[in-house]
């Protein structure tokens, strides 16, 4: 509204120098015109900055999330992560629900089933609405998966690895792994390098890059501002 307001403005004042000829001070404001312009510009290309706010209801679970993380990682440096990892599935909504996940963790039927067989026994049958069930799970999947990418460069690419696998299933990454490796990039390192390369649908990897990028560049950030225990990864 603004830029085209300003437009018609430049129109009938250049307009009117015209009739007047005065040819120098047209040219003159139509550069000053074209400065504004351009900066008009560049204020509506420019992306806003996505501002996170920490919810509230994420603090009924810091505690428990906190000795989750300890008792799976034997330290507390990744539970803003972990936190950061359950605002980016459900905001801290455990009644969150999407065509294939539900809960506060978002698991799928199948994945939370083989989880409790599997793998993580103790937390008990799947309960993916009940939020105390949801962050034992979390915790404990991320800490398997965690296990499983320790040949990544850096401790930022191995959680961006297992946030990934989270996301997209361990088997796609392995195979990202293997398609970067063959294209000449670095199968341990994610950023820049294997986050390039998948054969996944199109929606399925923005999705699951977006998913990566967010909580370790973003989202963490803002837990770790708000006062939750843990050390950037990514730093």
């Amino acid at each position: 509204m603004g830029a085209a307001l300003l437009s018609a403005g430049l129109a009938y004042v250049l307009v009117r120098l015209a009739k007047q000829s005065q040819p120098l001070l047209c040219a003159v404001l139509a550069f000053i015109f074209g400065l504004i312009f351009a900066a008009f510009a560049r204020g509506a290309e420019a992306p806003a900055t996505e501002r996170i706010v920490v919810p509230a209801t994420s603090y009924l679970y810091r505690f428990k999330l906190q000795r989750e993380v300890v008792a799976r990682f034997g330290e507390p440096s990744s539970v803003a992560r972990i936190a950061a990892q359950v605002h980016q599935e459900s905001v801290w909504r455990a009644d969150a629900r999407s065509p294939y996940a539900e809960g506060l963790a978002q698991f799928t039927p199948s994945t939370g089933a083989w989880l409790t067989r599997d793998v993580c026994p103790e937390i008990g049958p799947p309960d993916p609405w009940s939020a105390d069930w949801s962050v034992r799970a979390v915790v404990c999947y991320d800490a398997w998966l965690y296990a499983r990418v320790a040949d990544a460069a850096t401790p930022c690419d191995r959680w961006a690895f297992a946030l990934g696998s989270y996301n997209g299933g361990l088997a796609n990454l392995q195979r990202d792994q293997r398609r970067a490796s063959a294209k000449g990039a670095d199968p341990a390192r994610w950023f820049e390098q294997v986050e390039r390369f998948s054969a996944r649908a199109r929606w399925a990897f923005v999705e699951n890059r977006h998913y990566v990028r967010r909580i370790l560049t973003l989202i963490e950030p803002a837990y770790l501002a708000a006062g939750w225990p843990g050390v950037a990864v990514c730093a």
